[in-house]
């Protein structure tokens, strides 16, 4: 842990640069595309006189990408955490500087020349490719450059949006696939150095202040639930939207290379309606907190945003997800937020906290981004109601969430409900068969071959000395051994087994450690003896290891009602 604590300084560094970067050819790109200059200066789509070039440019930027994905490399298609999560479980957390150096420039690309994404999505996967290849530098194992890939991630999103709770949350929630000390204390390293350089690189304070009124009564609160289950729908219908589109682009007879250039046709038609949909659109997200967007502007905004988003998706370009999904769910809670009590702002950052909770299935980090990113604190018990009522229908209505659904579609299961495995907390005592039955030493090879062929019921016993001390274990492969091999048959087997390593658990090992203990030795029973005298006290098989997974799972099935009955110690499944 301190290893990589002290690893993590260098990947946060990295990732707060690679942020800094993404956006200054963000910038670049933009200027090029829309004005026709070279400059790092911020400017805005919507500014933009092109006339009826604005359909035009981002197929010409689609294409660029396309060409990029066929002879660079198609990890960069897609919106970045996806390829993360996929790396991390699939691919030993090994990302190459290929993809380290076309990603940021391709997405720069894809959002400069008017695609409808954020930068956080190709800010994840530059920041995790950082820390991996920094990682790869060194003799780590495959979940040390786990911990290292997700800080560099976690670190270009802190630097891009400077919601560094969320960040780590993000990480715990969507990345990491655990909570342990090895990978948490790493990551809110990489987080708050990320935070120190942000002020130089890009800025401080909130990204996106707002001065909004809050309503006060408990009523509100409810309301907040309420809007949460409306983002839950709203992130069902996008999810299912976007696959389905994806599904069509994979129907067509040509090359994927050519499908961002289709998809970038409705996104200028989409720019041409209204220019305010194109981009990473965050002046939009802080029109819509600010409450200065008409209800035309908005549904206009809501519509159009939404079909170009998901075209451009489902295409197969390089884009983000987050910046999306905060202005369609900011967007509709605004619009719902006209009539409830308070600014309209106010609720459009909380269709912004339940929509990202919705879609993808990070309800802490859901809750915290909304009110990191307008630094309203006070507003949290809001953002829990709603990103709580959008996880609670999102996880009842999808199968899986936006992010993992395109893994899933690769053959490959990904589970976001994590549980502590039986076998981590359980001890040997726990689960073995106490007592078991022993042959004595002095049994002769002849006796225990007549053994194997009439009377065992196991494939194996434990070999016991006169004070019940273990010896070692004998086996039907050894009655057979011993058989082809013509052992004398006068010899005992504490004489056959005296050199033999048998390995050995005790009460208090840990089910997990004896498993381990059972596939590296290929030996299906494992003594439990006495750590002291060295006496057996029981045996631990492969089908006692899976009878606890099996309780476990009872545990969670089997329902019982112990109070109220009337009769004691009577229980109804």
């Amino acid at each position: 842990m301190i290893m990589l604590a002290f690893m993590a300084i260098a990947v946060g560094t990295g990732g707060a640069l690679g942020a800094w970067l993404l956006l200054q050819l963000i910038a670049l790109a933009t200027n090029l595309f829309w004005f026709g200059r070279l400059s790092l200066d911020h400017a805005s789509i919507a500014d933009t006189q092109v006339g009826l070039a604005i359909i035009v440019i981002p197929v010409v930027g689609s294409l660029i990408i396309g060409v990029m994905a066929r002879y660079g490399s198609d990890k960069i298609r897609g919106h970045g955490i996806p390829e993360a999560i996929e790396t991390i479980l699939f691919g030993e957390s090994r990302l190459s500087a290929k993809v380290a150096i076309l990603k940021p420039l391709s997405s720069a690309i894809s959002i400069g020349s008017g695609g409808p994404f954020g930068a956080e999505g190709p800010v994840i996967m530059t920041g995790g490719a950082i820390g991996s290849l920094f990682a790869q530098c060194f003799h780590l194992s495959a979940a040390e450059r786990k911990t290292l890939l997700v800080a560099g991630a976690a670190a270009g999103m802190t630097a891009i949006f400077g919601t560094p709770l969320a960040a780590i949350l993000l990480a715990i929630e969507v990345l990491l696939f655990e909570w342990k000390p090895r990978s948490f204390v790493p990551v809110v390293v990489a987080v708050l150095i990320s935070v120190a350089w942000r002020p130089t690189l890009i800025g401080s304070g909130p990204m996106f202040p707002a001065a909004f009124v809050m309503p006060s009564s408990l009523w509100a609160l409810v309301a907040a639930a309420g809007l949460g289950i409306v983002m839950g729908l709203e992130a069902t219908l996008l999810s299912g939207a976007l696959y389905r589109i994806e599904d069509l682009f994979h129907r067509l007879p040509m090359h994927w290379m050519w499908w961002p250039a289709i998809g970038a046709i409705v996104v200028g038609v989409g720019g041409l309606m209204d220019a305010h949909v194109l981009g990473a659109g965050y002046e939009s997200i802080q029109a819509l907190l600010d409450g200065s967007l008409t209800l035309r502007a908005i549904l206009a905004l809501l519509a159009i945003k939404a079909v170009v988003w998901l075209v451009a998706l489902g295409s197969g370009t390089s884009g983000g997800v987050l910046a999306p999904l905060l202005i369609l769910g900011g967007a509709l809670g605004c619009l719902i937020g006209q009539f409830l009590p308070g600014d309209p702002g106010f609720w459009a950052m909380i269709g912004m906290a339940g929509i990202l909770s919705g879609a993808m299935r990070a309800p802490i980090t859901g809750a915290l981004f909304a009110v990191e990113l307008t630094g309203h604190f006070e507003a949290l018990s809001f953002t829990i109601a709603a990103a709580g009522g959008a996880y609670a229908v999102s996880v009842l209505l999808m199968r899986r969430s936006i992010l993992t659904e395109k893994i899933a579609r690769r053959g490959r299961h990904i589970l976001q409900e994590y549980s502590v495995d039986p076998l981590d907390f359980m001890q040997a005592d726990q689960l073995m068969t106490a007592n078991p039955e022993t042959l004595p030493g002095t049994m002769t090879i002849s006796e225990a071959l007549a053994f194997f062929a009439e009377q065992a019921r196991h494939r194996s016993y434990p070999v016991v000395d006169s004070a019940h001390c273990l010896i070692g274990l004998v086996s039907r492969s050894d009655a057979l051994r011993w058989r082809i091999n013509d052992k004398d048959g006068d010899t005992s087997l504490a004489d056959s087994l005296s050199d033999a390593s048998q390995p050995v658990a005790y009460p208090e090992t840990l089910s997990g450690v004896v498993a381990d203990l059972i596939v590296a030795s290929g030996i299906a029973r494992i003594p439990i003896v006495d750590q002291q005298t060295r006496k057996v006290v029981g045996i631990l098989s492969r089908q006692d290891l899976l009878k606890a997974r099996s309780s476990h799972r009872q545990g969670e099935m089997h329902r019982a009602r112990f109070v109220g009955l009337g009769v004691s110690g009577d229980s109804r499944g």
